[in-house]
């Protein structure tokens, strides 16, 4: 029970710490590949000092929804760490409490919460992003709960601890058409879910084609800092789903020990700078899609989970 709660430590400690440095990395990678020069990697870590040592102005009109979101927000990919493998291929503390379909719910949660939040300012702006995220959430939603279907129809369950093993009990399982499709599906889900291009631009300013970041144009100072902080930290958390229960345990802990958890958090590294790669040639490859548009590549993101637990159900 003491190691396990001491790795769960160390997991809630990796996403909360490394989640401004994923951030960066990718903007960096971002800049990079357009033959810009780009801020530092290091620059979401100064963005965050800098709110935190703001003032807050909030309007006296805002409800309590309004001002709790940020919390909400902030915590809610750090209670899915608990349920899901970051660092160690061994369940810990916490890990039977939810599955897969569940910590979707907490995420969900958090941008529930947000978008409560953007209409309870009364700007337009706020109001109209909020609409925008919940029809993008429409059509996302579908999906998370295929693909999680599809995994407890060919793995038996939905715990992650357990549901990365099948993948990697032989070649034959983790080439199979569902398992493959099931990868798409879900990389597609993690752009649309994380306002990424496709579906959304981060860099973008521009409140008429804001999606995700309209809902953030009320806040300041601390709040803000805390659902930037949050925003991220749901990235990292979705890329970790991704790569250590859909793709592969490879890279994680296998024995309870301090030097086994510090070669996982290395490991774990590299995986994630592969997946970043990856997200930087899906953005550089492709432009934002008008609002009209967005429904077209969710949709194909439901066709393929579809035909994922087409192909698992009849064992093709």
């Amino acid at each position: 029970m003491a190691w396990s709660l001491v790795a769960n430590a160390a997991q809630l400690l990796f996403v909360l710490l490394f989640a401004p440095l994923v951030a960066g990395v990718l903007s960096r990678l971002r800049e990079m590949v357009q033959s810009r020069r780009g801020p530092s990697v290091l620059q979401p870590y100064r963005d965050l000092r800098k709110l935190f040592a703001k003032g807050e102005v909030i309007s006296e009109y805002c409800s309590w929804i309004f001002r709790i979101t940020p919390y909400v927000v902030f915590v809610a990919p750090l209670f899915v760490t608990a349920l899901i493998p970051v660092l160690t291929d061994y369940p810990l503390f916490l890990a039977f409490m939810g599955d897969m379909l569940g910590g979707g719910f907490v995420l969900a949660l958090g941008g529930f919460f947000a978008t409560l939040a953007a209409v309870d300012t009364a700007n337009p702006y706020g109001a109209m992003g909020a609409s925008r995220t919940r029809m993008v959430g429409f059509l996302a939603e579908p999906i998370f709960m295929i693909v999680f279907f599809t995994v407890s129809s060919v793995a038996q369950t939905t715990i992650p601890y357990i549901v990365q093993k099948h993948w990697t009990s032989s070649l034959d399982a983790f080439f199979a058409p569902s398992h493959v499709l099931l990868m798409i599906a879900f990389f597609m889900l993690i752009l649309a879910e994380t306002g990424r291009i496709p579906v959304d631009n981060p860099s973008g300013h521009f409140e008429l084609a804001m999606i995700d970041e309209s809902k953030n144009l009320e806040y300041s100072g601390t709040s803000l800092a805390l659902i930037k902080w949050g925003g991220q930290m749901k990235l990292l958390v979705l890329m970790c789903i991704f790569l250590n229960v859909l793709v592969s345990p490879w890279g994680l802990a296998t024995s309870k020990s301090s030097s086994a958890l510090l070669l996982a958090v290395a490991l774990v590294w590299v995986k994630i700078a592969l997946l970043l790669v990856a997200i930087v040639a899906v953005e550089s490859s492709l432009a934002k899609l008008r609002l009209f548009r967005v429904s077209e590549f969710l949709n194909a993101a439901f066709v393929t989970s579809v035909v994922a637990m087409m192909a698992a159900l009849l064992k093709f």
